[in-house]
């Protein structure tokens, strides 16, 4: 049984996932009315998809199950419109290596995305370290380099996995 300690990131202790995709959902909601944004009920589907488990989901992932739960008939450029609004606002942070998306944990400030990325399960584990952030912007200055932005993505065994 893997251990779990205050400071093990809630992703990787068992919890009641529903509150995550109800924080995430009431975030989404304040975030979008302090910005006079609309959060449509696709944008607003889409993200509690994304919320229901820590796992990266992909744009197809999220179209089969607005085809096969929700009966809708959207388009891929409708959910990818949809994930670009929830990316460009802070709501999801895209995970390169598997083409696919997470919920962020804190939209309301702006940082850089730091996952550890379970290469077993494929849970997604958002850091939050500025000094990684810090040293990235620091070396690259020191290369003559102008970070624009930055997603570091750690792959490994989470907690869970390595107790398998």
């Amino acid at each position: 049984m893997p251990k779990f300690t205050a400071i093990t990131p809630l992703a990787s202790r068992p919890h009641d996932h529903s509150q995550c995709v109800h924080s995430a959902l009431a975030d989404a909601d304040a975030l979008c009315a302090a910005k006079g944004l609309r959060l449509t009920a696709l944008r607003r589907r889409v993200l509690e998809l994304v919320w229901q488990s820590h796992k990266p989901l992909g744009a197809y992932d999220i179209l089969a199950v607005l085809s096969e739960l929700d009966g809708r008939r959207a388009a891929p450029p409708t959910v990818y419109r949809a994930l670009d609004f929830l990316l460009e606002n802070g709501l999801v942070h895209r995970i390169a290596s598997l083409n696919a998306f997470v919920g962020c944990n804190h939209p309301q400030q702006a940082h850089q995305g730091q996952f550890l990325i379970c290469r077993n399960c494929h849970a997604a584990v958002e850091l939050e370290q500025q000094a990684i952030s810090d040293a990235i912007v620091s070396s690259a200055k020191g290369v003559g380099f102008t970070v624009e932005g930055q997603t570091v993505e750690v792959v490994g065994l989470c907690a869970g996995c390595q107790a398998a």
